[in-house]
């Protein structure tokens, strides 16, 4: 029965989300489990286009990240790919009224990454609303369950939202961004030269976004918001650690944090959410 093949796809995709992130695998654990699958598979889909841009050397990335959009097209015109991955993304996309003007947006930003290392302020926006504010999009749609009035009103929040992460994400990876991929996504910031003026002002930037983002997540229902939340803190917590870490030592390591941090922090989570958010 294709059923057990969606079943499976689904798996697949939850399968990525926990081999390549502990922590938004623990974020997607704390939303409703009538949407779990969902966000799985969009982290399936992103996760697996990301992987081809930044992670298959030796391979042609260009033919690859191009096939991999062709296949997406044929599983939604056929509704229905033998890759997993894609087949369970394609279901997602047509439940939930995914736009295509998303999915366009986050291929060519991941595109990109193959033709481009440094950016000006206009150029890092672009790349920064492709590859990450319409991921936040994306899950939104599925937070809303697809509702076009709900989600123009938290688009805003949830496209600041997802900065805020690629940010925190920017700054955490400076080490291989810049040693081994190449790219500067700071404008206007000699990343050889790496000085506390420099992570201060970016740490700021991440702040604002964070503040107006916090504004959409006590916004979000009910079967989303622990989960978004859990997330919020989790990057709260990352850039709090990047904040108090030597400038010289982000470009040289990758900072994390924890997993016995990690279970503290949803710990904490949870108690603040009780109190503050319902």
């Amino acid at each position: 029965m294709k059923q057990l093949f969606d079943n499976v796809s689904f798996k697949c995709s939850k399968l990525v989300t926990q081999s390549y992130s502990t922590s938004f695998s623990l974020a997607v654990y704390m939303l409703a489990p009538s949407i779990r699958d969902a966000i799985y598979s969009i982290y399936g889909f992103v996760r697996f286009a990301d992987e081809i841009v930044d992670s298959f050397h030796g391979f042609d990335k260009k033919y690859l990240i191009d096939d991999f959009e062709k296949e997406y097209y044929k599983a939604i015109a056929a509704g229905i790919s033998l890759n997993p991955i894609l087949n369970s993304f394609q279901q997602t996309v047509k439940q939930y009224n995914i736009t295509d003007d998303l999915i366009q947006s986050f291929l060519k930003s991941m595109k990109l990454d193959l033709i481009k290392s440094d950016y000006n302020e206009e150029e890092i926006e672009d790349y920064i609303y492709g590859s990450a504010d319409v991921v936040g999009l994306m899950c939104l749609k599925v937070f809303v369950s697809g509702s076009d009035s709900k989600y123009e009103k938290l688009k805003m929040e949830a496209m600041r939202l997802g900065s805020a992460f690629q940010k925190v994400n920017f700054l955490r990876d400076l080490k291989d961004d810049n040693l081994i991929l190449n790219r500067n996504y700071f404008p206007g910031i000699d990343l050889n030269s790496f000085d506390e003026t420099s992570k201060n002002k970016i740490i700021e930037e991440i702040e604002e976004d964070f503040k107006i983002a916090y504004q959409g997540i006590v916004k979000l229902p009910v079967e989303a918001k622990f989960g978004v939340y859990t997330a919020y803190i989790y990057y709260k917590k990352l850039l709090k650690k990047l904040e108090n870490t030597p400038c010289h030592e982000i470009g040289n390591e990758r900072i994390r944090v924890s997993n016995y941090s990690k279970a503290g922090l949803l710990a904490k989570s949870f108690v603040s959410y009780k109190l503050r958010m319902v």
